[in-house]
């Protein structure tokens, strides 16, 4: 398994993988003699670097041996786009016959292209991979071995970490635990647990907690985005009441955004399927109590 740079900045990335190669030039863009590296003499390729004037003759050599000698079951991979794409190449190193001065001096065929998503088809976007991986982009040179190798693999056939799975299902208990602990609460906890999540989802109160204002119990803006927010919050109800307060949210029109909590409805909940409609039930509200930090905060509750 190799990282490669498709060339300075990754230049050469979409062209390469448009056409499906892997194009490779040298430290320098010196170009080195193809006869000397497709028959093996690394002796002389390392004098002839170092004739160029390499301060460290080895570095080079090694890329290019990897280059030509890694067999066909080496995985090649690059980062390009906000993507990491892997390849397999296929076949011997081709010279390329007269290289510009800032192009690839020689390259591989892929045997089935570049692929840019997992064998599930999911994308394999920068961004959601570890920086253990992706640091590897920083590198200077052209090739480089991948230190998390193992990663890369789970990621790339869909496989999860044993250690995210205990993960996941220490969160799940966490999460049961933390809806068991909010039901718990009395009314008046319970609506000033949602104003605190809120609060630190960067929400600000403009109405005052615990008024009996007829149709709503919070309204809120957010500085950031400039956008409103009326929110119903109950720890008990059934569908008919949500499609009354749906209703009244509708004929105010003053507010953004429609929010309505509900720890233990009656019942299954449906609400429209709008992007400015929300609504926050069991799993849901426990999730984001603990995504917010407020878990201690109903732990001190059931003292």
């Amino acid at each position: 398994m190799r990282y490669i740079k498709l060339g300075s900045g990754g230049r050469w990335a979409a062209e390469a993988i448009k056409q499906g190669i892997i194009p490779f030039a040298e430290a320098g863009e010196r170009v080195m003699d193809h006869g000397l590296c497709a028959a093996g003499d690394w002796a002389a390729v390392r004098e002839r670097y170092a004739a160029m004037g390499h301060k460290a003759p080895g570095q080079p050599v090694r890329e290019m041996r990897d280059f030509y000698e890694l067999g066909e079951d080496t995985l090649w991979v690059t980062m390009t786009g906000g993507r990491l794409w892997w390849a397999f190449a296929e076949g011997p190193v081709i010279p390329v016959g007269t290289p510009s001065p800032d192009g690839p001096s020689r390259y591989r065929k892929t045997r089935d292209g570049w692929h840019g998503h997992s064998l599930g088809g999911e994308p394999l976007v920068t961004r959601n991979l570890s920086s253990a991986l992706t640091r590897t982009a920083g590198f200077r040179m052209s090739i480089c071995s991948i230190d998390r190798a193992d990663y890369l693999l789970r990621r790339i056939r869909d496989e999860q970490d044993p250690l995210h799975d205990k993960a996941m299902a220490l969160k799940g208990q966490m999460q049961d635990i933390a809806l068991q602990m909010i039901r718990q609460l009395h009314w008046e906890e319970f609506e000033t647990l949602v104003d605190l999540i809120f609060a630190r989802g960067g929400w600000r109160r403009t109405s005052l907690l615990g008024q009996n204002m007829p149709d709503v119990d919070l309204v809120l803006d957010q500085p950031v985005s400039g956008e409103t927010a009326w929110v119903q919050v109950k720890t008990g109800t059934d569908q008919a009441a949500l499609d009354d307060y749906l209703d009244r949210f509708a004929r105010d029109g003053s507010c953004d955004r429609f929010f309505f909590v509900c720890h233990s409805p009656a019942g299954k909940l449906a609400i429209p399927d709008l992007p400015r409609h929300h609504l926050w039930t069991g799993d849901d509200l426990a999730g984001k109590a603990i995504d917010v930090g407020l878990f201690d905060w109903l732990l001190e509750r059931t003292r």
